[in-house]
């Protein structure tokens, strides 16, 4: 099962109704050191095992890779996404 997080209904739902379990960056947090697909709102797509996420939805990816319209463009050892560039976040359960 995959589960798709949008940062903006993180920030405009987080608290509103949701069962603590539930709530993104609570899903978020349970899913460090799992394999995750981040696109970005450029398009550009990195993966790689999330080791680390803030209340920010700043995440760091270890071996990540980067690419664009399903073409592989970059490997990189460790990448640091800036939470507001991210349009979602794909958790590979």
């Amino acid at each position: 099962m995959d589960l798709m997080l949008d940062s903006d209904y993180a920030s405009d739902y987080g608290e509103m109704g949701l069962e603590s379990s539930k709530r993104p960056l609570n899903v978020l947090m349970k899913a460090l050191n799992t394999n995750v697909t981040v696109k970005l709102k450029s398009n550009v797509e990195y993966h790689g095992k999330m080791v680390r996420c803030d209340n920010y939805m700043n995440i760091i990816l270890e071996g990540g890779t980067e690419s664009y319209e399903s073409n592989l463009r970059a490997n990189y050892g460790n990448v640091f996404i800036r939470g507001n560039n991210v349009l979602y976040i794909n958790v590979k359960t």
